[in-house]
């Protein structure tokens, strides 16, 4: 008997033994797979630390670049600011480049800038500490525009062309600039080319920013807009072809507010399908905030009140020129394409 509970002592030592090999390679393999993943991310952070020190000094070198734009130029200017990141981060660096006194800031107040576009510009040119000019008319007086076909950007922007020159010549001022950048030649953008047409120049293009400079410029200088969302004309809302009215533009903006407050999201747009149909858009990753039933009831009533029957969410999510369609016809095509061949020649 003895030696057969012996044995099994024996036995049991031994599995237990056996047990403790097995959990100590076991611990051994998790401290090794820690030390592999804790190796992994001390590399991807000092990966990502080098490609923002690289995007930093990319942004740095196009600093300089866009100075001595604006310095080579020896000029008053005059920054058409839409209170957007873009022309917010030209009007700084022409402030910068020239003085405070060399720079005026010109706003649009039209039919189709939405009030918060309209509040950010003037606390952007407070900010920056120059003069603000806001000039006043109306958009719903041009034929053109309002029938929304596809030139309307181009009828918009060439309207918007006159005013601005026409200020410039008051104020004495010759240079004139916007903030469109290099990311810009990759839409359709009949608007832009109205802008050139009528001499306004963009010094974002000429000088390669794109809208990762851009930000980063504005970050490191804390403009309140750094990282504010890309907004366009509350035109750009509704279908092509649908006639834009006082009204369509109103419910546009209520409603866009209305998603906003309501969700907490960023970025948001209405796109407006003609009488009973609205599509809202916002970034995918801001999608989860929209599944709330109690929020959605109110949303849907919302909408109702200001003139829509049916509400509908856009599952692909946010997309820039959401209403443009990839097609484009042949002349507005080569009018495109030989304006961003004339852009990249000037950045080489």
């Amino acid at each position: 008997m003895k030696s057969k509970t012996k044995s099994k002592t024996a036995t049991l030592t031994s599995t237990a033994a056996e047990g403790g090999e097995a959990d100590r390679a076991a611990a051994a393999m998790q401290r090794y797979e820690a030390l592999g993943q804790e190796g992994e991310k001390k590399h991807e952070e000092k990966e990502g630390q080098r490609m923002s020190k690289v995007s930093h000094d990319d942004s740095s070198d196009k600093y300089e670049k866009l100075i001595g734009w604006f310095q080579s130029r020896n000029d008053k200017v005059l920054v058409a600011l839409s209170g957007g990141v873009d022309s917010a981060v030209v009007a700084l660096v022409a402030k910068n480049a020239l003085g405070g006194n060399n720079v005026l800031a010109v706003t649009a107040n039209y039919q189709t800038l939405s009030r918060e576009e309209l509040e950010t510009s003037i606390k952007v040119a407070k900010e920056l500490g120059i003069k603000h000019t806001i000039i006043e008319y109306n958009e719903m007086e041009n034929p053109e525009f309002i029938k929304n076909d596809s030139s309307r950007c181009f009828h918009c922007r060439n309207e918007l062309a006159d005013n601005l020159i026409n200020v410039a010549s008051k104020e004495g001022f010759k240079l004139i600039v916007d903030g469109s950048n290099t990311d810009d030649l990759n839409d359709y953008r009949p608007g832009m080319v109205a802008l050139h047409q009528k001499g306004i120049k963009s010094p974002l293009i000429e000088t390669g920013f794109d809208k990762k400079n851009i930000r980063m410029i504005a970050e490191v200088n804390k403009l309140s807009v750094h990282d504010k969302p890309s907004n366009a004309c509350l035109a750009s809302r509704i279908s092509k072809n649908i006639e834009i009215t006082p009204s369509r533009l109103k419910r546009i903006e209520n409603c866009e507010s209305i998603v906003k407050e309501t969700f907490k999201v960023k970025q948001v747009r209405v796109r407006d399908h003609g009488q009973d149909l609205a599509r809202i858009e916002v970034e995918k990753d801001e999608m989860e905030n929209l599944f709330d039933l109690g929020k959605l009831d109110k949303i849907e009533q919302a909408f109702r009140e200001n003139g829509f029957k049916y509400v509908t969410i856009d599952i692909g999510g946010y997309k820039k020129s959401g209403l443009t369609t990839p097609e484009k016809t042949v002349a507005a095509a080569s009018v495109d394409i030989s304006f961003k061949k004339k852009a990249q020649n000037e950045l080489k």
